[in-house]
């Protein structure tokens, strides 16, 4: 069975990407039970506890994070380099837990996958 990585690159707002690859990760449960998710550059953002997207008339799936649970998707991997450029640290809250790795743990890690998927 092939593993999956989704890898989330982009802010939560301005774009469709975070909330159309949080569905692609939940269909995606249903064909593969080896599935991983990682955050780097301003995909960290996606994991903000603090989001306000009403002032900007967003959309607010952050709280759909919350189901993968649900999916038994438990491997959440989160980039510390890229925490720290945006201000956060390894012990800021997040909507989900997340294993914080530095750029080249998460490399390696990211390597051990089959597919991975950007958004």
């Amino acid at each position: 069975m092939n593993r999956v990585a989704f890898l989330f690159t982009q802010s939560p707002h301005g774009s469709s990407a975070g909330r159309e690859g949080l569905d692609a990760v939940l269909a995606t449960a249903a064909l593969s039970e080896d599935i991983a998710l990682f955050f780097i550059g301003d995909g960290v953002l996606q994991l903000n506890c603090d989001q306000q997207p009403e002032p900007i008339l967003a959309r607010n799936y952050i709280a759909t994070f919350g189901v993968l649970a649900l999916y038994d998707i438990d491997q959440c991997f989160v980039c510390e380099e890229s925490l720290h450029t945006r201000g956060f640290n390894a012990a800021s809250p997040r909507v989900i837990p997340a294993e914080v790795l530095d750029a080249a743990a998460l490399r390696q890690k990211l390597a051990t996958y089959h597919r991975i998927i950007r958004f």
